[in-house]
């Protein structure tokens, strides 16, 4: 785009863009704007014609963005939400909100965090409504930058990383991240097991028959990489997406799994499991807070957060604790 282009561009065509790059939909678009999908249609006419882009394709059911309107559309948003903070910056006040907030965490997660979290909503935000999705991928981003979810809390190694890679490039990242604890992970089988009682060798381990909590589905964990840097493997004969399947298929059977300690407690079934320590050493297995960096000066969204680090601390039992936050620097 030119200057000439820049001058004359109508901002109320970026607010059409950035919802109808949220939805992939033209319906949904213009109901969310309460405007007509025709004029939803006419406004991405007119910004093509300023930008000099396609931008959108039709997709099936909806559209697909081109590459220089996926390019476009996180500072496109950025801005947008800047500018709405700027207009309305008054601060959040939970006893009189009527805020919906979407969670997205693994069961065993939920079931640390939710009744802590819960209580705090009863006790002074009761018009606040929360929604937990479940966590079916290592890397949330996507879901966060598509607006899908306002807050991802679970073991995030690689983003982790990389974000702290660009905090230390002076680089200013998308997303922002906060340690809440750190979990334990145990080998969990019935009580009946044959290993059960006793410390599990790694020789017993890699002939035993494995049940894996996977939420890619793929049957390959954090364990098998730390096995294969030994030049060990164990068989996986199942694999499941949730800990709460597992947790009551191992009470059942004579699979063993690897479970959080803390989520034993909360299957419901910790009178007919046992618990061992793992014959090998893996990594920490950190539970993070990840969220957009357009959120971080909202009120009702630090509000979020600090009602999750108080729920995660209010979760722990006697062999966890809290870790303290990630890097003072990152704006909260």
């Amino acid at each position: 785009m030119n200057e000439r282009n820049f001058r004359t561009l109508d901002l109320n065509l970026l607010r059409v863009f950035d919802e109808v790059m949220a939805e992939r939909n033209l319906t949904r678009a213009a109901h969310n704007l309460a405007m007509t999908q025709p004029a939803v249609s006419n406004a991405l006419k007119r910004l093509r014609e300023t930008l000099g882009d396609e931008l959108v394709r039709r997709s099936g059911y909806g559209i697909e963005p081109t590459p220089v309107a996926q390019l476009l559309w996180p500072t496109v948003r950025d801005a947008l939400q800047q500018l709405r903070n700027s207009l309305a910056p008054g601060a959040f006040d939970p006893s009189t909100a009527q805020n919906a907030f979407v969670l997205t965490m693994a069961d065993a997660t939920a079931a640390k965090i939710v009744p802590g979290l819960m209580d705090i909503l009863e006790s002074e935000a009761p018009g606040v409504n929360l929604r937990v999705l479940p966590l079916t991928t290592r890397d949330p981003r996507d879901l966060l930058e598509s607006g899908s979810a306002d807050l991802a809390i679970g073991h995030f190694p690689g983003v982790v990383a990389e974000l702290g890679a660009l905090h230390l490039q002076e680089t200013s990242p998308r997303f922002l991240y906060q340690r809440l604890y750190d979990g334990e992970y145990v080998v969990v089988m019935r009580r009946g097991h044959p290993l059960a009682g006793r410390p599990i060798s790694l020789d017993d381990y890699c002939n035993a028959r494995h049940l894996l909590v996977s939420f890619s589905g793929r049957a390959f964990g954090f364990v098998d990489e730390a096995l294969a840097g030994l030049s060990r493997q164990r068989r996986v004969v199942l694999t499941v997406n949730q800990f709460f399947t597992a947790g009551r298929v191992v009470a059942t059977t004579d699979l063993l799994t690897v479970l959080p300690r803390h989520f034993v407690e909360a299957t419901g079934r910790e009178h007919e499991l046992a618990m061992a320590d793992l014959p090998l050493p893996v990594p920490a297995v950190h539970v993070d807070a990840l969220w957009h960096r357009q959120a971080a000066h909202s009120s009702a969204h630090r509000w979020l957060r600090e009602a999750v680090e108080r729920a995660s601390a209010s979760g722990f039992h006697a062999d966890t604790r809290a870790a303290p936050p990630v890097s003072p620097k990152m704006p909260s």
